[in-house]
């Protein structure tokens, strides 16, 4: 699946805001080795690095379209492409920052401890994952997926809800770390336009699903899934489009 840097930024604002949250809880005065996991286009990197100047900041994605944009908007910062479920620094983090990337992989189980593994003693590990998986959006996008036109082509997209609630990262992380920091927050987001949702879904949820497809039955998929999202999600009259989206937050510090 490849990414679109534009359309993913379509809405960067909406999603740097849950960046900047997470960010304001890191309880570290000064990390030598930091790294982004899922950097995508390197706005947050760029963040990270310019709270701590003295920090070697690395970004790290699969995706080299949007390695190449970080690369192009921030040359001065070092970027690197891998499959961030297999991250293995050679040189173990004091932190590791990961907004809106984690929930694409499986597996949390084993994933969130061998992070941990990755930091240095007193190191801190802070993840943002977005949690709306049974909301109208993403709903609508899996029941077509799943209805009899389309589950031969994208039946098998269909993923189980990938983000746990919150006691279960609770129960899994707490005995692993010295302090943990978990939260939920709900962003009513303002987006301007007919088919705003459809524009954010795009942007990630939709990619994939897309991805799998023709161009011709693409554009078909869409229409069809934009027809539910304007049903879920009704335009006001002053051209806005109200989208509550559910994010999960965690702050975990291992002892010194």
């Amino acid at each position: 699946m490849t990414w679109n840097p534009e359309q993913y930024n379509l809405f960067s604002d909406h999603r740097l805001r849950p960046a900047l949250d997470l960010l304001a809880q890191v309880p570290l005065a000064a990390p030598t080795f930091v790294y982004d996991l899922g950097c995508g286009t390197g706005h947050v990197t760029a963040l990270l690095a310019q709270r701590w100047k003295e920090a070697i900041v690395t970004g790290v994605d699969s995706s080299e379209e949007m390695l190449a944009k970080a690369r192009e908007d921030y040359p001065s910062l070092e970027w690197k492409r891998e499959d961030i479920s297999r991250f293995s620094p050679t040189s173990k983090a004091n932190l590791i920052f990961s907004n809106a990337a984690l929930h694409w992989l499986d597996d949390h189980e084993a994933l969130l401890p061998r992070l941990l593994g990755q930091l240095r003693p007193g190191g801190v590990l802070a993840v943002q994952m977005p949690n709306n998986f049974n909301a109208p959006s993403h709903e609508n996008l899996y029941d077509l997926a799943r209805s009899s036109e389309w589950y031969d082509r994208l039946g098998a997209l269909v993923r189980p809800a990938p983000v746990h609630k919150i006691d279960w990262y609770f129960e899994l992380l707490s005995p692993m770390v010295e302090k943990i920091n978990i939260w939920e927050t709900t962003y009513f987001q303002i987006l301007k336009g007919k088919d705003a949702v459809l524009e954010w879904t795009r942007g990630s949820a939709l990619r994939p699903f897309l991805a799998a497809l023709t161009k011709e039955e693409a554009v078909l998929f869409e229409s069809q899934y934009a027809e539910r999202l304007l049903s879920a999600y009704p335009m006001r009259e002053d051209d806005a489009t109200i989208y509550p989206f559910s994010r999960l937050f965690i702050v975990v510090q291992i002892p010194e």
